[in-house]
């Protein structure tokens, strides 16, 4: 995500479900062009669309935009580096949480044994 030293350059998210365009761009510091663009380079951003194909993001996806935000303006990265980079970050979360379901899933089989015996 951003680094703390950057937290305070964006505006803080409001609790709300949904979010338009003009708004995240707000929130994120980057024009409608260029979040319609990596909605196209960035598979992850996938906003819900309605009415008409308007956009409507929720919080995830807000939290998805800074994090590209800042590896592109602030880190550095290329379009293709920083696709990698949030790919590789997807990966390590996804094995973390299917260690965590394989640990949860031996102690209910233990559980279950124990109630067999």
């Amino acid at each position: 995500m951003l680094e703390p030293s950057h937290n305070n350059e964006l505006p803080v998210i409001p609790a709300k479900r949904y979010f338009t365009i003009g708004e995240v761009s707000e929130l994120c510091a980057v024009k409608p062009h260029v979040l319609r663009y990596w909605e196209q380079e960035f598979e992850e951003l996938k906003p819900v669309k309605r009415r008409g194909n308007r956009r409507y993001y929720q919080r995830h996806d807000v939290l998805m935009i800074r994090q590209i935000r800042s590896l592109l303006y602030e880190q550095g990265y290329t379009i293709g580096g920083a696709r990698a980079h949030l790919v590789s970050d997807n990966a390590k979360e996804d094995s973390t949480r299917t260690k965590q379901l394989i640990n949860q899933m031996v102690g209910e089989l233990e559980e279950v044994l124990e109630i067999l015996k």
